[in-house]
C-alpha cells in the first residue's frame, strides 16, 4: 500500500521527533538545575531519563494517528503514513515541545458523514484513553517531595524569596482542566503533588497534560478538526453555524482584554485599528457575505471593549489568537459536502456525546501561564 520510500521518509520523521522530543523534555525536566552544575542535559544519562517524558508524549500522538489512519483503512481511504514534525529549538536557546505535531494527509475523496465522522473521532479518542492511562500513572506514582529539591536545590536556602526576585526571570505556568483537576484530586498524594508551576519536572504528568491539550485542540467543534468532523457527522445541515459560532466564541475569548478603556485614547486607537484588520484576516474566508463579517467583527471588538469597561480585571487568552488565525485563515471553518444526509446510527451518536464529553473535559482556558 505505502511504497518503501514513503516508510523510510516517515519512520526518519518519527525517529527525529523522538529525539527532538527527548532533547526538549531534557529542557523542561532536568535543564536548570543540570547547567547550574555544570553537566549538560544532553549527556546520555539525562538522553534516558528524558524519554520517560518523550515516550509517553509521543506515543499518545501515534495512538492519535494510528486511530485516523487504521480508520482510513478500513473505510478504503487513501491516506498518507503519519507525518511526525520535529521542531526542538534548544540550540538557540529557546524552549520547544520537541514537535509542531503529526498530521494524516487525505489523498482521496470522502463521500460519506460516517467515514468522516468515523475518522475524525477514532483519533482522539484513541489518544485521550492513553492519556488517562498516563495520567493516572503520573499521579499514583509520584516521587517523593523532596524530589524538587533535585531539580531546585535553591528552595532549601531559606533566604531564596522566589523567581519573582530574579530579574528577567520567565516563569511558566500550567492552568486546569476539568480533568486534569479532577484526577489530581482524587488520584495523587497531597503532599507529593506539586504545582502547576513545576510539573514540567514530572515527565508523566507533563506528557498527559499536553495530551489533554492537543486533545481538546482536535475536538474544537470548527471547520476540518476533529471536532469539526463530529459536529458534521451529527449535524450536517447546522455545521455552518456551529463551526462559526464556536469560532466567533473562541475569537471572543481569546481576543478579551486586548482592547480596554483604561489606555490613552492614541493607543486605543491605533490598538482598534490593528486589532479589528487581524479579526478580518481571521474572518476573510468566513462563507457570509461581507456586510456580516464587518458586522461580527465590530459587534466582537465592540463587546470586548464593554465587557472590560464593566469588568476592568477580565481577561481571556491571548495566545489562542495565533491558532484562531490559523483556524481562520489557513483551515477554513467549512467542511467538504456529502450527498445525501442520512442520520448516523445510535452508537455512533453515543460516540459523538462522549467526544464533546472529552472536549469540555480536556479543555485548557489558560494553558501556559507566563508570567
Amino acid at each position: 500500500m505505502y511504497s518503501k520510500k514513503e516508510y523510510f521518509t516517515h519512520s526518519v520523521l518519527f525517529i527525529l521527533t523522538l529525539i527532538a522530543t527527548t532533547f526538549a523534555g531534557g529542557e523542561w525536566l532536568y535543564g536548570k538545575s543540570i547547567l547550574e552544575k555544570g553537566e549538560h542535559f544532553l549527556d546520555w544519562e539525562y538522553f534516558l531519563k528524558s524519554m520517560h517524558f518523550s515516550i509517553p508524549f509521543i506515543g499518545i500522538l501515534l495512538v492519535h494517528e494510528l486511530g485516523h489512519l487504521l480508520t482510513s483503512i478500513h473505510y478504503k481511504v487513501k491516506t498518507s503514513l503519519p507525518y511526525f514534525i520535529p521542531a526542538w529549538f534548544g540550540f538557540i536557546g529557546t524552549p520547544s515541545l520537541g514537535t509542531f505535531g503529526a498530521v494524516i494527509r487525505m489523498k482521496s475523496f470522502i463521500n460519506s458523514r460516517k467515514k468522516f465522522f468515523d475518522i475524525g473521532v477514532a483519533g482522539p479518542i484513541a489518544g485521550f484513553v492513553l492519556a488517562v492511562f498516563v495520567l493516572v500513572y503520573g499521579f499514583t506514582n509520584l516521587p517523593d517531595a523532596d524530589y524538587i529539591y533535585e531539580i531546585h536545590p535553591e528552595y532549601l536556602d531559606p533566604d531564596f524569596e522566589g523567581h519573582k526576585s530574579e530579574e528577567g526571570y520567565l516563569q511558566l505556568e500550567m492552568g486546569y482542566n476539568l480533568l486534569f483537576y479532577l484526577m489530581e484530586k482524587t488520584l495523587a498524594d497531597p503532599e507529593k503533588m506539586p504545582n502547576m508551576s513545576e510539573i514540567i519536572h514530572f515527565p508523566y504528568i507533563f506528557a498527559g497534560y499536553l495530551a489533554l491539550f492537543f486533545t481538546a485542540l482536535n475536538l474544537l467543534p470548527i471547520g476540518q478538526l476533529d471536532g469539526g468532523h463530529v459536529v458534521f457527522g451529527l449535524f450536517p445541515r447546522k455545521h455552518k453555524l456551529i463551526s462559526l459560532g464556536a469560532y466567533i466564541a473562541f475569537v471572543f475569548y481569546a481576543g478579551l482584554g486586548i482592547l480596554t478603556p483604561f489606555d490613552e485614547l492614541g493607543t486605543i486607537l491605533w490598538t482598534a485599528v490593528l486589532y479589528i484588520g487581524f479579526l478580518y484576516i481571521c474572518f476573510r474566508k468566513a462563507a457570509v457575505p461581507e456586510q456580516t463579517k464587518w458586522t461580527l467583527i465590530l459587534m466582537i471588538a465592540s463587546f470586548q471593549y464593554l465587557i472590560v469597561f464593566i469588568f476592568p480585571t477580565i481577561e481571556g487568552y491571548t495566545g489562542w489568537l495565533f491558532f484562531a488565525f490559523l483556524l481562520g485563515r489557513v483551515m477554513g471553518l467549512a467542511h467538504p459536502e456529502v450527498s445525501g444526509n442520512k442520520q448516523l446510527d445510535n452508537r455512533r451518536k453515543i460516540i459523538g456525546i462522549i467526544a464533546i464529553l472529552i472536549f469540555i473535559l480536556c479543555f485548557t482556558p489558560q494553558p501556559f501561564i507566563f508570567q
